[in-house]
């Protein structure tokens, strides 16, 4: 894939300070204590906020990210799941760039320019695919695999429009294009999925940006493939019988 717009760590950084770019990570956490030492520090240097939504972790986790990161913002998760800990950080989130970035180290933060750099040449979402030519992963099973591969041709069939990588986490977008997506109720992994739709149901502007997913660092995945699947698929339909309601009712659906 060729890219017309800023893709190294340089490049992104003078471009984010030449144009008053602000920059915001958020990091959901659950017991990733072992994780953020390595995480952490790999965060771009031009990042301006960097926050912590934690899901009440016993290990630790609040406390070493503190003393990696003085500057680090903590938010306390309100619900259960990922998706909850997602929106509580967007309603934190002060950037105009808002970036989400795993803390088992499966994403690297090496990659956030390419993310960034999506955004400054003028998209309005950059979605992180494994499946495109230059991504690949080197953690997903033959299950997940299958899975992300089914709910891809459910959400091609039910919304049009052209998907790779459905279901993974690693992805950026302005901060006020978050007002045009309904969020509400997607609170596990279902909300990488339901974020995705609801991005091409508005009509936003989306690049997608060939990202490697590494194996966990430490500790074990808060993921459970069939379970969160049927989650996926479930908020899928659900998200597409609203949109025939509003259509019938001339609504355009409930912004977040």
């Amino acid at each position: 894939m060729n890219f017309a717009f800023p893709s190294d760590a340089t490049s992104v950084a003078h471009h984010v300070s030449i144009k008053g770019v602000k920059v915001s990570v958020i990091v959901p956490t659950k017991s990733e204590a072992a994780n953020l030492p390595i995480v952490l520090p790999r965060i771009p240097g031009w990042v301006h906020e960097l926050i912590l939504v934690d899901g009440n972790s016993a290990d630790g986790t609040v406390e070493v990210a503190k003393r990696l990161r003085p500057d680090v913002i903590v938010v306390p998760q309100d619900r259960p799941g990922k998706g909850a800990a997602l929106r509580c950080g967007f309603a934190a989130a002060r950037g105009d760039i808002v970036v989400t970035l795993d803390a088992d180290g499966s994403a690297d933060p090496g990659e956030m320019p390419l993310f960034v750099g999506a955004l400054l040449a003028g998209h309005d979402v950059a979605k992180g695919t494994r499946f495109a030519q230059g991504g690949t992963s080197e953690d997903i099973t033959v299950i997940r695999r299958l899975g992300n591969w089914f709910l891809e041709l459910v959400a091609k069939l039910l919304f049009g429009g052209h998907f790779t990588d459905l279901c993974y986490g690693y992805n950026a977008f302005w901060r006020d294009k978050l007002a045009v997506l309904d969020l509400e109720g997607a609170d596990g992994f279902e909300i990488e999925a339901v974020m995705q739709v609801e991005a091409l149901k508005a009509g936003l502007n989306i690049c997608e940006v060939p990202s490697v997913e590494l194996p966990r660092i430490s500790g074990h995945s808060k993921l459970h493939a069939v379970r969160d699947g049927f989650r996926i698929l479930g908020a899928m339909i659900a998200h597409r019988m609203r949109k025939r309601r509003n259509a019938r009712t001339g609504r355009t659906g409930n912004p977040s």
